[in-house]
């Protein structure tokens, strides 16, 4: 898959699995604020689109404002149409420009932001082991972000780096244990993405983490243009878990070249929450990352089937 400016619209696809969805993720230590909001779409019984949201935002180590919402109506072909769980988004010129905006409940907490792409897409390749076992595929693109954030009334300036990414499929849960997704904004134009899929034990017997199936991306300067997407050929993770299976510190090594040294990124946990979304727990946190002496953040992410 090569990604263009037409892979920016929803994706196409049949029945009750499939997704397709969009999703912003931001951190400004400065301004003591992270959040992530996604927006997605899917088939209906009746075949018509189905909006849904998700957003988180945080401020301290706990959220001040947390949102989902699905089986929502739409309105129109694009992301424009959707209007779920509070989370709104615009694409301004695709592959380069976006706003997304999300409002708590109560209208006290949210956040209006634009994301400018500061690297090419960094692509799951649909024939990779972690996309055809998770069901998924998509690309991230690493993103200057500017803007506002409204914690419990007080309005906050947003100058940061962040994550957008346009993922889609139909992931079938009963042959998946867990997924993670992984993020590293160190710079505007250094990072890196990583997803690993866990199948379920009825399928291979698998428990670990050295189990999962791996697929990642490093970003990297070039030059005075945007940060070029690496694919990884053998991607690594390591991850310190809490007695409630919570992420809490994580390792990335990342060789590109396997004839040459890996990239190697180390983070600890800022914030998170879990998240009950039915058959599925999301443990969503926010981490500070370390990176050849330089500092940054980013996401670290968890879906996992809950036993029935």
């Amino acid at each position: 898959m090569t990604v263009t400016a037409e892979h920016e619209t929803p994706r196409p696809g049949q029945g009750a699995a499939f997704s397709d969805a969009v999703t912003f993720a931001f951190g400004d230590p400065a301004a003591d604020v992270y959040g992530l909001a996604r927006i997605g779409r899917s088939p209906g019984e009746d075949g018509a689109p189905q909006g849904s949201g998700l957003a988180v935002l945080f401020s301290g180590r706990e959220p001040v404002a947390v949102r989902a919402a699905g089986g929502l109506p739409v309105a129109g072909d694009g992301w424009e149409g959707v209007d779920a769980a509070g989370v709104r988004t615009t694409v301004e010129e695709p592959l380069a420009a976006w706003t997304v905006s999300f409002e708590s409940e109560d209208g006290s907490s949210g956040f209006e932001l634009r994301f400018e792409a500061a690297s090419q897409p960094g692509e799951l390749d649909p024939e990779s082991d972690a996309a055809r076992l998770g069901g998924m595929t998509g690309y991230d693109q690493l993103c200057r972000v500017t803007g506002s954030a409204r914690v419990r009334g007080g309005l906050r300036r947003v100058d940061c780096l962040g994550q957008r990414g346009h993922s889609w499929g139909a992931p079938d849960w009963d042959d998946v244990a867990l997924a993670r997704t992984v993020s590293a904004w160190i710079t505007p134009t250094d990072g890196a993405t990583l997803t690993a899929i866990r199948p379920s034990d009825g399928r291979r017997g698998t428990r670990t983490h050295a189990d999962e199936a791996l697929a990642a991306t490093l970003f990297a300067p070039d030059g005075d243009g945007p940060a070029v997407a690496l694919a990884v050929e053998e991607p690594r993770l390591s991850t310190t878990m809490d007695g409630e299976l919570r992420q809490r510190r994580a390792g990335l090594e990342l060789w590109v070249d396997p004839e040459g040294y890996p990239a190697r990124i180390a983070g600890e946990v800022l914030c998170g929450t879990s998240l009950d979304l039915g058959r599925l727990r999301l443990d969503c946190a926010f981490f500070a990352w370390s990176m050849d002496g330089r500092h940054g953040v980013g996401r670290y992410d968890v879906v996992r089937r809950v036993a029935a």
